[in-house]
């Protein structure tokens, strides 16, 4: 121990098997424990001792696992990390007698939820953290709302019954947040032998609509929970409400006001000032009544008067300073009532007040409903005297990666960044079911997050997880090529095909029925295999194909590299030619062992079939953190450009087949057909319409959608070696960067996506507008340039003092190179380069000029590329590095024979614009 609180000082002999071995014993007596206070605790302790050991040995200690629910739950927002050092947490854990851990939570558990339970209705918060408390230590995904039920069944609370509600607004479609409160309310009323409603919150005419109701039935039993006869709606009790608010008005506990809405708004206070009672809040009981029929039966306009709650308008609360209960909605009519009403109940007097019409017992809701108990409780205790429910909060489910605004997913589909609210990237359950995951893996998700009181985020890979846990042992296993190039086996016979018949399930996860089950894969003498499992100037550790090197086919033998043929234009591999060795196929008795194992599909045999590889919506794990830090920022800056890639795949046989018999049975009650593509990913038939198979795919081929991608082991080598070769990129280092990477690992997932130099650069379209003279030297202008960014134009010095005046420079539109390392020229700060096209003397300079109609901060590409498909990084590119790409690209920017600006032969363009151009000069160079 150096300092307090600073970590650890440990001597030369101390191992990091011994102190990891340290950690973990500590860590399984915790855990054994069951005690929800020591998690914390461990967490530092391992942090440190492992840390420690790393840097007193030089050794990778490995940290032994937390439990599952640590594992993925992040401290929210503002939580702060406390750091002790050795000496203190091994003191805490001195003082901690473990035996009695397990027991005290326990013992506590039951007395805590006898405690709460016992308590009046407005303590009914208290009573959910007290049972969370004692719950916590008892399962890895706590769930405190079943203590209190078992507890409130154990002291005859609520008569023996168990009645729950999942109460949505019909004004949108349910997202996976939602999913989470549909498992909690039907499961529990599952588990306790209860019953679950189904009730709609139709109290907002302008915003509901029959279409939402239809999609939340269809979610709710798609999640696989039958409402049944058991859907309601608060349109149901409109009567009963109506009369409530009448016994409210006679009891002298509401007032009609007729304030208008920025005097009630005014006179509302604020959190450190009371509010201002209305001038209307003492009329008489006949005058409220009179007035509040009034309302009903239209003899106000919209917003002319409204009825409130008499209750404290110096409360704290301010949702307890005489709320709103009824308001007048004139227009459009009701999607069920039609103009039957005009006035319609506030959610706050509908809410509780239904709950107590259907005899709920237990009101579960999310964690920002918390300062409206209050309310809740004051309009039941006012009107019910017999049993009653209670409301419960907990945490709302805010998953990494996934908007859940309603208001921004409907920006989303109003600006066509998706096809619409089943769009497999949205987070809705209809884009969740058309993705194709099963809904058996969204409640394996939701148990493995719990119900917990507090607020936490959860990460995307914890519902990939349960995604995969759910698929592996159930979907087949196939091969299928997403970016094909052909391989010849040049000692195959012409014409001969050998048909392997490897299983559809690995040997683990096969039953007594799937022994058996295996589909028939034709080998040929040409074959596709995927681009990225080829390299013709591989790093350390890739074990694939590369020239004169031997991989194994999956299922079918050992081949050979013997000759490479490339484009002799682009200089792309077009073309393998290998050999195989006949005596080493798979599953017979041979002794060759080759490292890397590859998938392939038959040329001849194998069928072509569109994939979608689908990723995050968001660039960003927490966007609403992103908004509130950069508010220059919308939505729209957040989206990822890459989170859709179509591809034309090739498949084997027994894919096209399976798909084609579900199409033609046409079967709603038959399961979606999923895949495990080998070393791809889990992929499922993308189903727009889930009601009429045949009408979904009648008017196009059939789609596979990525369901969820398998774990990576090549990724984390190889995103290793580009960082270190982005440092020594930045540091002008010798190490080699352009091995157009991508592939690797013993039959490990597929590796990332080589990107082409050319595609490391970004060259932007931009506006001079304001140019200067460099203070230091006669030859340079200082420009401003705007690339459309938010911070503002940025400042690019540049030669061309000699060719241009600035009046001639200022309003023209350039392009500029903008993500390349920024220097200072003549102690100036340049922040890019404008491109220019040249003669071999350089005697003349002219600008290349993007097209008119692209915007500001357009990429410029080139004929065919697809910029899309590789997404910068923040990192900057050093021009004068050894690894850099730019002299590679700077070589092959040409203005041809026709004045056409060219990549390699290729015309430079602005995607949906045109050509960029130059003014007069042709045969010349772009620098």
């Amino acid at each position: 121990r150096s300092r307090p609180r600073r970590g650890l000082v440990f001597s030369g002999r101390c191992s990091a098997p011994l102190l990891v071995a340290l950690a973990s014993f500590i860590g399984l007596a915790l855990c054994l424990a069951g005690s929800a206070q020591v998690t914390p605790m461990y967490r530092r302790l391992l942090s440190q001792t492992t840390r420690a050991a790393t840097t007193a040995t030089g050794a990778k200690a490995r940290a032994p696992p937390l439990p599952r629910r640590s594992l993925w739950m992040r401290r929210p927002a503002g939580a702060t990390r406390g750091g002790a050092s050795i000496g203190e947490v091994m003191g805490d854990l001195g003082r901690m007698d473990l035996s009695q851990c397990a027991g005290t939570a326990r013992r506590g558990m039951a007395a805590k939820a006898v405690e709460a339970q016992e308590a009046s209705s407005s303590s009914s918060s208290n009573a959910a953290a007290a049972a969370e408390e004692g719950a916590a230590g008892e399962e890895g995904a706590s769930n405190f709302i079943k203590t209190i039920i078992e507890e409130d069944l154990k002291t005859g609370k609520t008569n023996g019954r168990v009645l729950t509600r999942f109460p949505p607004e019909p004004n949108g479609y349910l997202h996976v947040g939602h999913a989470k409160s549909i498992c909690l309310q039907f499961g529990l009323a599952e588990q306790y032998k209860g019953i679950c409603n189904l009730r709609f919150d139709d109290t907002n005419p302008l915003t509901e609509d029959i279409e939402y109701v239809e999609s939340i039935i269809r979610d709710v039993k798609w999640l696989g929970f039958d409402p049944k006869e058991r859907i309601y709606y608060t349109s149901d009790y409109f009567q009963q409400l109506y009369d409530h608010a009448v016994t409210l008005i006679k009891n002298g506990d509401a007032y009609v006001d007729t304030s208008s809405e920025e005097e009630i708004r005014e006179k509302r206070g604020t959190v450190k000032t009371p509010g201002i009672p209305s001038e209307y809040r003492d009329r008489s009981v006949e005058e409220n009544l009179a007035l509040f029929e009034k309302m009903k039966e239209g003899g106000f306009k919209d917003g002319e008067a409204v009825l409130r709650a008499k209750i404290d308008m110096s409360s704290p609360n301010m949702l307890l300073r005489d709320p709103l209960i009824y308001r007048i909605k004139t227009t459009p009519p009701h999607h069920r009532t039609k103009d039957e009403w005009k006035i319609y109940p506030m959610y706050d007097f509908a809410h509780p007040l239904s709950d107590a019409i259907e005899g709920v017992t237990h009101s579960i809701c999310t964690l920002e409903f918390d300062v409206h108990r209050p309310l809740y409780d004051w309009l039941v205790d006012k009107l019910y005297t017999g049993p009653r429910p209670y409301q419960y909060e907990m945490g709302r489910l805010n998953l990494d990666y996934t908007l859940t605004s309603k208001r921004k997913l409907l920006t989303l589909v109003n600006d066509g960044l998706v096809s619409g609210w089943n769009d497999p990237r949205m987070p809705t359950i209809a884009g969740i079911r058309r993705k194709g995951i099963p809904p058996e893996a969204i409640q394996r998700f939701c148990k493995m997050v719990g119900v917990a009181r507090s607020e936490s985020r959860v990460e995307m890979d914890m519902m990939e997880s349960a995604i995969r846990e759910e698929l592996n042992d159930k979907t087949p296993r196939v091969m299928a090529v997403l970016k094909p190039l052909k391989v010849v086996l040049t000692n195959w016979e012409e014409g001969k095909v050998e048909t392997l018949e490897p299983p559809l399930f690995p040997e683990a996860f096969q039953t007594e029925q799937d022994q058996t089950r295996t589909r028939h894969v034709p080998l040929t003498r040409e074959i596709y295999i995927e681009q990225d499992d080829f390299m013709i100037d591989p790093p350390k550790k890739y074990f694939r194909l590369r020239p004169g090197g031997e991989v194994r086919l999956r299922y079918g033998y050992i081949i050979k590299c013997e000759e490479v043929i490339t484009d002799p234009k682009t200089g792309e591999v077009v073309e393998l030619r290998c050999t195989y060795d006949p005596d080493t196929k798979s599953g017979t008795k041979q002794t060759r062992k080759v490292k890397g194992t590859i998938h392939w599909v038959s040329a001849t045999h194998g069928k072509d079939l569109d994939v979608n590889l689908y990723e995050s919506m968001l660039q960003v794990p927490n966007a609403d953190e992103t908004l509130a830090q950069e508010p220059d920022k919308t939505i729209l800056d957040l989206i990822n450009p890459n989170s859709l890639v179509k591809r034309t795949a090739k498949v084997e046989p027994y894919v096209m087949d399976t798909i084609s018999k579900y199409v033609d049975a046409n079967d709603l009650e038959q399961a979606l057909p999923r895949f495990q593509l080998e070393r791809q990913g889990f992929f499922a038939v993308d189903l727009p319409d889930p009601s009429d198979v045949k009408s979904a795919v009648k008017d196009q081929p059939p789609t596979l959608n990525r369901v969820v991608g398998l774990r990576d082991t090549w990724a984390k080598i190889d995103q290793k070696q580009r960082k270190n070769n982005n440092n020594n990129n930045e540091k002008g280092g010798e190490k080699s960067a352009g091995r157009n990477r991508g592939g690797g690992g013993r039959g490990g997932a597929a590796p990332k996506e080589a990107v082409p130099d050319y595609h490391q650069l970004q060259f932007l379209v931009g506006k001079i507008v304001d140019v200067s003279p460099h203070p230091d030297a006669e030859k340079l202008w200082v420009e401003q340039i705007d690339l459309g960014e938010p911070t503002g134009p940025r400042t690019i010095v540049s030669g061309l003092k000699s060719y241009y005046t600035a009046e001639e420079l200022n309003g023209r539109r350039v392009v500029v190179a903008a993500n390349l390392k920024y220097s200072k020229l003549r102690g100036i700060q340049s922040q890019g380069m404008v491109l220019c096209a040249s003669n071999a003397e350089h005697s003349k300079v002219e600008l290349l000029e993007p097209p008119e109609t692209a915007q500001l901060g357009d990429r410029v590409g080139y004929e065919g590329a697809d910029l899309a498909a590789h997404p910068l990084g923040e990192a900057k590119i050093n021009p004068k590095a050894k690894t850099s790409p730019w002299p590679r690209v700077q070589a092959k920017l040409t203005v041809d024979a026709n004045g056409v600006p060219m990549y390699d032969s290729k015309g430079l363009v602005v995607e949906g614009h045109g050509p960029c151009s130059v003014a007069s000069l042709k045969d010349a160079t772009i620098s």
